[in-house]
């Protein structure tokens, strides 16, 4: 980021905007796995319009990045709408990479104990890519958003009980299946 005054007006829109903005891609995503593409490229964009336009080009913050990330759905769904036209999708989802084990000291305890970690955190992902979509965005705004059981509810358009049954049902399937 070259100019401060760019970085710093950035930074305060992105503080003030992040959670929201946030749960709103998430309410308006068919998948969850196009969340954080979508997030990414509407503050990739607030960024480049800042740095084109000024610090102050911007008046409602709030109203600018919501625009912003509306059309960044839009476009990311019809784009994928116009590949779907020509070429066949794979829907595997690539590994996010290898983890080395040899980086880790000869410590055979916290490398057994890292090993056990990240099977289990392998396994509950996959389980919960395996629930609906709207089981995937309650776990998604609840535990990586953080927003609490009402916040999510009114995201997602749902009754508090639901997104509660939702999120405990799930848990309890989770649980179970890992011990």
């Amino acid at each position: 980021m070259s100019n401060p005054n760019i970085a710093s007006r950035f930074d305060e829109i992105y503080d003030s905007t992040r959670k929201a903005v946030l749960a709103f891609i998430t309410s308006k995503c068919r998948c969850t796995a196009d969340i954080s593409d979508i997030f990414q490229d509407t503050y990739m964009e607030l960024y480049q319009v800042l740095d084109k336009r000024g610090a102050e080009y911007i008046t409602n913050d709030r109203a600018f990045v919501f625009r912003l990330a509306r059309l960044k759905i839009a476009r990311h769904y019809s784009l994928l709408e116009k590949m779907r036209m020509f070429v066949s999708l794979n829907t595997a989802i690539e590994d996010e990479g290898e983890v080395d084990l040899s980086d880790f000291e000869a410590d055979a305890f916290v490398t057994e104990d890292f090993v056990v970690n990240q099977v289990m955190l392998d396994a509950a992902r996959q389980f919960i890519q395996e629930q609906t979509e709207s089981v995937q965005k309650v776990f998604f705004l609840f535990y990586e958003v953080d927003l609490t059981i009402p916040e999510v509810a009114k995201v997602l358009s749902m009754s508090e009980s639901n997104v509660k049954h939702k999120l405990y049902r799930t848990l309890k399937e989770l649980r179970s299946r890992l011990s």
